[in-house]
Order: C-alpha cells, then structure tokens, then sequence
C-alpha cells in the first residue's frame, strides 16, 4: 500500500493557480513593453516551466511511497 503525499499535490495546485495569474497578470503591462512579443515569449516560458514542475510534483504525490 502507497502513502499519498497531499502537501505535494496541494502545493502543486497552488503553484499552477500562481503561474496562470502570472501570466495574465504580465498581459496587461505587455502592450507598454517595447517588444511585447519577446516579452509575452519569455513570460509564456517562464510560466510553462513552473506548470510543468508543478505537474510533475502533483504526480509524485499522487504516487506517493511505500509504507
């Protein structure tokens, strides 16, 4: 029998909720930025990257370890 580690998946649903109102939080100051398409590209990244770590660690929780 495996052990859920709920702090992981709680926290990994907390970081994406963070990094999707990142990203639509630098949507609005882009149009002021002086290349708004790199800025957006770098942002995009950025957050993508955060996501993807959160995915992984929302799945080590659900696995979990042995007891």
């Amino acid at each position: 029998m495996r052990r859920r580690n709920w702090r992981f998946v709680f926290t990994g649903f907390l970081f994406i909720a963070l990094a999707i109102g990142f990203f639509l939080f630098m949507m609005t100051i882009a149009p002021q930025s002086t290349d708004p398409v790199e800025f957006m590209r770098i942002v995009g990244s950025a957050s993508g990257t955060v996501i993807g770590i959160c995915v992984a660690l929302i799945i080590v929780g659900l696995i979990g370890k042995k007891v």
